[in-house]
């Protein structure tokens, strides 16, 4: 099963089940994580910055082409309302901007 590594949060990793988004993996998981549209792909609130293992996420939607496009989301960050993992381990970290003051960070 794949797995995702959020380093900034405490926990084991999370597991990724096939056809499951990053934000449903994590909410499964049991974290609260920053999604202002309702995760729908419209903001990009929900981002996690890609540390290793970019490579095994499916492609970017057309939602995060679209904001890569507009200098809106960095290369190395991807939203996880539309990122899946279908295989594969990814690590990565909650952006300072989109920490929720509620959560405790590493």
């Amino acid at each position: 099963m794949a797995s995702l590594t959020v380093q900034n949060l405490p926990g084991a990793p999370i597991p990724v089940q096939a056809g499951q988004t990053l934000l449903q993996a994590l909410h499964a998981a049991g974290h609260d994580w920053m999604h202002a549209c309702g995760a729908r792909g419209r903001c990009t609130t929900c981002r996690l910055d890609v540390l290793g293992g970019a490579e095994s996420l499916a492609p970017p939607t057309a939602a995060e082409q679209r904001y890569h496009e507009r200098g809106r989301l960095a290369l190395t960050a991807r939203l996880t309302c539309q990122a899946q993992l279908p295989s594969g381990d990814v690590v990565g970290r909650v952006p300072e901007a989109t920490k929720l003051p509620h959560v405790r960070y590493c």
